[in-house]
């Protein structure tokens, strides 16, 4: 794979974080669902769209996307190569002919400039070791006037997996897990800030929204424990304890989710920031 900027994060999605959410494709997407509709309305998908989706994981929003632009086409693209294959597996059982996945790093991508009239992103935006180049890359890819919708990690103390996790301080070396800054989960956590980074990227108009959902992580709390545990964060701060720790740290959580078990699910909120942005008329930066 060339243009490689992110090597760390190509190696952690072509590694136990790609591996895990590929097997567990359904699952994440039952996690972060709730965002597909907000996403997809704000991007304001037409019928003839070409569709650029950045970190598009197993691919669930660029098919949906691509049905929205139904006589247009979507291009997925990941660092994940098996992410991206069970993404064109998707693609092949749902008999979507306008739609297509890539292997790639968007912060240094050679997109073909100017192709695309929408780019999103459920996500897949947080990883950019330079996060306005990154951007500028996308927006270079976007025609002038173009539309982009991105999802991203907001307001960390909001999100009610985070807290559960919270729980395990004294097990688990949590750290400065969860908090704001740097490429990761809650990277562009500060809506400020990441509207300050996108126009210095090329983009106008920019706004960003708070938006929350609720989830499904398992079918219970003791489901939801051990998928929480198994997933890359949870597999990192585990790797550095005890087994016996560990099972410890399972009980626990097991008990700190269980008030929200209903109707046969767990079910967690996610909060998030919706920013939406235009190219602008002159060149991206980056």
């Amino acid at each position: 794979m060339r243009n490689i900027i992110n090597t760390e994060q190509a190696q952690a999605w072509n590694g136990y974080e790609g591996e895990h959410w590929a097997r567990n494709r359904d699952r994440w997407d039952a996690v972060n669902a709730g965002f597909n509709t907000p996403l997809l309305d704000a991007a304001s998908i037409g019928r003839h769209d070409r569709v650029l989706d950045i970190g598009c994981g197993a691919g669930q929003t660029t098919r949906l996307a691509a049905r929205r632009a139904h006589d247009g086409h979507a291009l997925g693209l990941d660092l994940s190569a098996p992410m991206l294959a069970r993404a064109r597996r998707a693609a092949r059982q749902e008999g979507l002919d306008n739609v297509s996945f890539t292997q790639g790093d968007a912060q240094v991508h050679p997109f073909t400039p100017a192709a695309y009239d929408a780019a999103i992103s459920r996500y897949g935006v947080l990883f950019f070791a330079d996060p306005v180049a990154g951007f500028g890359n996308i927006a270079r890819a976007l025609r002038p006037g173009g539309r982009a919708a991105f999802v991203c990690g907001a307001h960390p103390e909001d999100n009610e997996w985070l807290q559960a996790f919270t729980a395990l301080d004294d097990l688990l070396p949590l750290g400065g897990f969860g908090a704001p800054g740097g490429p990761g989960m809650f990277s562009l956590a500060d809506a400020d800030g990441t509207c300050e980074v996108l126009s210095a990227a090329g983009f106008e108009r920019v706004e960003a929204r708070r938006v929350e959902t609720y989830g499904t992580w398992g079918a219970d709390a003791a489901d939801a424990a051990v998928f929480l545990l198994d997933s890359g964060p949870g597999r990192h701060l585990t790797s550095q304890v005890t087994p016996e720790t560990r099972t410890e740290a399972h009980t626990r959580l097991t008990e700190t989710l269980r008030p929200h078990e209903t109707a046969g699910a767990l079910r967690l909120r996610s909060v998030a920031l919706l920013v939406t942005a235009v190219r602008g008329r002159g060149e991206p930066r980056g």
